[in-house]
């Protein structure tokens, strides 16, 4: 049997689980996958070893801090700087951390079919692993983006968006944890009141279906995407990378 999961905390509103549970029940394929809630970046790597994985997602917070903790990364993830994937092998005493990013081809696949010529540049809320992906995305797409962060040295603040930026921006992609379960009640700070039918509002996250912040978009008119189709992207792509296909 091969052995997989899923490291990061917290882990609750995680469907990664569920999803290859599933997949490998139909596929018969005899493997397991877990939830591997670690409160440090050291207990990540032991948590690899400990548990003899063949290869494991990465999510909040250690995509960005496990680059470093890796004996191999791919030159698209090294360029994201960012690892939500990875590959592990075993040779003779040896075992070979290899990290790649999955993360911005979900993101990349999920949008596509719901920009239209209205969509030409976008606004990114957050600057951690999951943002750094979205960019990356942006980048291929030649979407020119802009940061919104908590931190003025990493962007734009939430305070400085007004009508102008909004009106700029028709596309608009939350990539921060903000209302994700179990804290529904929460939403980015964003003028939601100066969305307008011609905005994309796109969250990254999946639970719950419709977070505050699509819920709120939706009320003006946006079209709204959550996360779970790019969750399943990357996961079968992650896939491909455990199993070479």
């Amino acid at each position: 049997m091969h052995h997989y999961g899923i490291i990061g905390t917290p882990l609750g509103h995680s469907f990664s689980a569920r999803y290859f549970a599933k997949k490998f029940a139909l596929n018969q394929i005899d493997a397991d996958y877990l939830l591997y809630e670690v409160s440090q970046i050291d207990r990540v790597i032991q948590t690899i070893s400990q548990n003899k994985l063949n290869g494991c997602n990465i999510t909040i917070p250690y995509k960005e801090l496990i680059v470093d903790k890796l004996d191999f990364i791919d030159p698209i993830a090294k360029q994201i700087g960012a690892v939500n994937v990875v590959k592990v092998e075993h040779v003779e005493t040896q075992t070979i951390l290899k990290g790649y990013n999955t993360d911005w081809i979900g993101f990349q696949q999920s949008i596509a079919p719901l920009l239209d010529a209205r969509h030409t540049k976008a606004l990114i809320l957050g600057t951690g692993g999951a943002a750094k992906a979205i960019a990356y995305a942006l980048k291929q797409m030649n979407i020119p983006f802009t940061y919104v962060s908590r931190n003025p040295h990493k962007g734009i603040v939430y305070d400085a968006l007004d009508n102008k930026y909004i009106q700029e921006h028709k596309i608009i992609i939350n990539c921060t944890p903000i209302g994700m379960h179990p804290n529904e009640n929460e939403c980015p700070n964003i003028p939601y009141d100066c969305l307008t039918a011609e905005h994309l509002v796109y969250d990254c996250t999946y639970n719950p279906e419709e977070t505050l912040f699509l819920r709120k978009a939706k009320q003006k008119g946006a079209t709204i995407k959550n996360g779970l189709d790019m969750l399943y992207i990357q996961a079968d792509e992650a896939w491909k990378i455990w199993n070479k296909i």
